[in-house]
């Protein structure tokens, strides 16, 4: 993904080099690379950084270096600033999932745009939230809500990537020489089977048998089970009732 079609991740006074790296990480985890840095305390490049990439040298080796967040956010035309505690100022709120859709629906207008990530001991100081757009808060434990770094920009870069991400939610994989079994054949088990049941006296008790049966039909629905692995049942039945039979 090219930096011009997602948006920047900025740390603004990042204080450990390791910090820095897990983030690199987690933008690349979800296809963002441009990271800009506003004052890092222990100086950049950092090979503490590098190491707790795991490999996300693109991010690290594109990194941008800013003195002040004024610099950082110039040529932006929106800028949010992630923020876990009120602020005294009169801004647009917004959850990582609608900020996501904000930034979606920016960029693909050509605007470019940035988040604001506050150093790992505090956060963002009010100046550097005045300067921003609107502001991200995390729903989260009203009596716990501390994030570290990574774990801000993940949530956000994940809701990002789930924009445009069309995997669905739900998929049942089937292999190629079988398909899903027909309603058809998932009756003709359920009678197979409860006419074994029945001949072996399990269901013998009338109180309890339609209950059980209900049970016995629901849990088989619910299995999705392919047209081998019906065929397969049947022939397990079939198999347990001759064993039966010969002894």
């Amino acid at each position: 993904m090219s930096q011009a079609s997602s948006f920047a991740v900025i740390l603004v006074a990042p204080q450990l080099g390791e910090n820095i790296g897990m983030v690199a990480r987690a933008m690349l985890n979800c296809g963002l690379t441009e990271l800009r840095l506003v004052a890092p305390r222990d100086g950049w490049p950092s090979e503490p950084a590098r190491n707790a990439a795991s490999g996300a040298d693109i991010v690290i080796d594109g990194a941008m270096l800013f003195e002040t967040t004024e610099d950082a956010i110039r040529d932006l035309d929106l800028v949010l600033a992630t923020t876990a505690r009120p602020r005294d100022m009169t801004k647009p709120v917004f959850t990582p999932e609608s900020a996501a859709g904000e930034l979606r629906a920016r960029i693909t207008a050509q605007q470019r745009c940035g988040v604001l990530f506050g150093k790992e001991s505090w956060g963002l100081n009010n100046d550097d939230v005045a300067l921003a757009d609107g502001v991200i808060t995390v729903p989260l434990n009203p009596d716990f809500t501390s994030l570290n770094l990574a774990q801000a920009v993940l949530l956000l870069a994940y809701e990002w990537f789930k924009t445009a991400d069309d995997t669905t939610p739900k998929a049942l994989k089937i292999p190629s020489d079988t398909r899903p079994a027909s309603k058809d054949e998932m009756m003709m088990l359920i009678g197979h089977l409860e006419d074994e049941l029945d001949a072996a006296g399990f269901l013998r008790v009338a109180e309890t048998r339609p209950t059980m049966v209900r049970n016995l039909r629901n849990m088989l629905w619910r299995a999705e089970m392919t047209e081998k692995e019906v065929r397969m049942f049947r022939g397990i039945i079939s198999a347990l009732t001759k064993f039966k039979s010969s002894r």
